[in-house]
């Protein structure tokens, strides 16, 4: 047998057994048993020393430990171990011993035994079990890509692996300790739903969807059947809040849970937020209590084109202050004296009377929402720069475009469409504040942005009126 041939044979020896007519998951079917030679070592003071002699002749495999037990018809101290071998060393063929294995049997540091392995169905991946349950010609697209939301694992199965799903769930939800529950879902987000949600079915453990999430220092809880969640995002929350400085108003016109207005707020940011779905609105609320930011949490159910200007308004309005407290701890209090905690040094701020940044993240129109800033600071030029410091906001919507490599021909596809909802020629991704984002991609021909722009003057300040 040439080396290409033995490799082969040795993989084979460590996958499960197969059953492609399985429809009902039998874990005990997954058993195997591997034989292999093993180097016992007979004194347990030299057990560092041959592992690292046999480095290269040692087993490795993933989640299995190369040092066991000596079996118990080897006599040996009783402390000692034995190294698991690869598969190509045979006991009674010296060819296939390395020159270093070689020397220690000759030396009698470690004995050649015979070493009998069992696996079970608990050694196997997910991936290691579907691959022996489904049909061969279902081999090029094994679903292994899912959404964890809590306790929940979400799927989206494709038409060929529904026969299968029952079984795909039963073995995802046991290689994930986590996993209390799947589903999968039976319909496009936003099909038939305004606020983003979703039919589902659920494929295994009991219909929970009220889950708790960790983000960005946040804990988020809520009824993932009833709002919008997308774990994908993280990464897309923090990059955007990283972009707000504390002391800032920010308006978060689809605010849903709070993905971006509470890491916010825990940077002493002024969030005014809001989702048309009462569901979102009312976990935002109790998120913001939850995470102790609802002093900076302003939210609101409200339809997101009105929400624009009346937020807007209602800031130009407000004269919201907080006195913060300072968080001093007991050695703190100790070392000065015992002095009282109101004569520890406060902090006040003041919400600011503009918004510096507002983010649309509702991808399939946010864009439709812009005309609402055509006019929003008519006759309110003087609260902005040459005559104070604050600049015009920044504006972060979000869009959907088609993929390419450099994503030059869909920058230019987006800007187009952001200036004629504005009825303002932008000079493209060329401006000194226009950026256009690559989040993700959310389909083969499909990819998510953030286009970030600063309201122009020319749009802020003209002339609004109400049929536009």
């Amino acid at each position: 047998m040439n080396q290409s041939a033995q490799t082969l044979a040795s993989t084979d020896m460590f996958r499960p057994p197969i059953n492609r007519a399985m429809r009902s998951l039998d874990r005990a079917f997954f058993r195997k048993d591997v034989y292999l030679a093993a180097a016992c070592v007979l004194d347990s003071k030299q057990i560092a020393t041959c592992r690292k002699e046999l480095h290269s002749d040692i087993l490795k495999l993933e989640r299995l430990p190369p040092i066991r037990s000596v079996p118990l018809n080897v006599s040996a101290d009783k402390n000692s171990k034995c190294l698991l071998l690869k598969p190509d060393t045979q006991i009674e063929d010296k060819s296939s011993w390395s020159p270093k294995l070689h020397n220690l049997v000759e030396s009698q540091q470690v004995l050649l035994t015979p070493f009998h392995l069992q696996l079970d169905y608990n050694y196997w991946t997910y991936h290691d079990i579907i691959s022996a349950i489904l049909p061969e010609d279902e081999q090029d697209e094994i679903p292994v890509g899912f959404s964890v939301v809590g306790h929940v694992a979400h799927l989206n199965l494709r038409d060929q692996y529904l026969p299968y799903k029952t079984l795909i769930a039963s073995v995802l939800m046991d290689k994930n300790p986590t996993i209390r529950t799947v589903i999968n879902k039976i319909d496009d987000v936003g099909e038939e739903n305004e606020f983003r949600t979703f039919k589902y079915e659920v494929l295994a453990g009991p219909d929970d969807m009220n889950v708790e999430v960790k983000e960005q220092d946040c804990i988020f809880n809520f009824d993932y059947s009833k709002v919008y969640w997308n774990t994908r995002l993280g990464t897309e929350h923090q990059r955007l809040v990283s972009k707000f400085k504390p002391g800032e108003a920010v308006c978060d016109v689809m605010a849903g849970v709070g993905p971006f207005a509470l890491p916010a707020a825990k940077k002493k940011v002024w969030v005014w937020a809001n989702d048309l779905n009462p569901e979102s609105h009312k976990s935002l609320v109790a998120n913001a209590n939850r995470n102790k930011v609802n002093q900076f949490v302003r939210a609101s159910c409200e339809d997101g084109h009105s929400f624009i200007r009346s937020s807007s308004y209602r800031l130009l309005e407000s004269k919201r202050q907080i006195t913060l407290r300072p968080k001093v701890s007991r050695t703190a209090r100790t070392t000065e004296n015992q002095k009282p905690f109101h004569q520890f040094p406060s902090e006040t701020l003041k919400e600011p009377s503009v918004f510096s940044h507002y983010i649309l993240n509702l991808p399939a129109s946010a864009l439709t929402f812009l005309p609402n800033f055509i006019g929003l600071y008519n006759g309110h030029d003087h609260l902005f720069y040459p005559h104070v410091a604050a600049k015009l906001p920044m504006i972060h919507v979000y869009c959907f475009s088609t993929k390419s490599d450099d994503n030059k021909a869909e920058e230019a596809k987006i800007c187009g469409e952001i200036g004629r909802q504005l009825g303002y020629e932008f000079e493209g991704t060329g401006d000194a504040e226009m950026e256009i984002w690559d989040v993700r991609d959310v389909a083969p021909q499909k990819r998510m942005f953030c286009a970030s722009f600063r309201l122009p003057a020319e749009v802020a300040f003209r002339k609004w009126c109400h049929a536009q």
